[in-house]
């Protein structure tokens, strides 16, 4: 089996449920199977710290995710039309990784959530992209070929899956959105494993 991180940080349950999709449509491909894993909330306040194992959900990350996997689904929240602080203060601490060339070569696509239908997912997801071009990942995007992303009226984006949780913050994502995070994941696991054959 082939581990391919499914990496993301949820405020209130949008991205993790993108998240939770993008890993089925991953493990729908024979010899594949997605790991879980999310990162700690940061804080202004220097003594603030999280407890060692998160309450629910995935497992914090640690460094042997990023050496082990295969590929990697990126997931944050929108903010500002960025990525969230605690991804981005966890992709700045991977100076390791990026010196070691750990994700170099390995396919990767990116997936947001926002309150609004203009709330900032498309430049959120690429401001995802730029830390794993960085780190020499293959980036992948969402192809118009997913019919279900010329005709939904709610998330999805040609850069990634995406999620409009209202301002209600809803997680439930609609039958379109999780189809394109099924494909999603389905499309990196099938290129993970074309990309290992000799």
């Amino acid at each position: 089996m082939q581990d391919i991180l499914v990496l993301y940080y949820s405020h209130r349950g949008s991205v993790r449920s993108l998240a939770e999709r993008i890993a089925c449509g991953i493990e729908s491909v024979p010899g594949m199977q997605a790991r879980l894993r999310t990162v700690p909330r940061v804080s202004t306040v220097c003594e603030a710290s999280e407890t060692a194992i998160p309450e629910s959900g995935a497992p914090y990350v640690e460094a042997c995710d990023i050496e082990e996997c295969a590929g990697l689904a990126l997931g944050s929240p929108v903010r500002f039309g960025n990525m969230a602080a605690p991804m981005k203060y966890f992709w700045d601490g991977t100076i390791a990784a990026w010196q070691n060339g750990s994700l170099a070569g390995k396919p990767a696509c990116v997936f947001t959530s926002s309150s609004s239908q203009h709330g900032g997912n498309e430049t959120t997801l690429i401001s995802m992209m730029l830390p794993l071009l960085h780190h020499g990942m293959l980036l992948m995007g969402l192809p118009f070929t997913e019919t279900d992303l010329s005709s939904t009226t709610s998330g999805g984006t040609p850069y990634g899956p995406s999620h409009i949780a209202g301002h209600d913050g809803n997680p439930r994502l609609s039958e379109t959105e999780s189809r394109l995070a099924f494909a999603q994941g389905k499309r990196l696991a099938i290129l993970v494993q074309k990309l290992s054959r000799p």
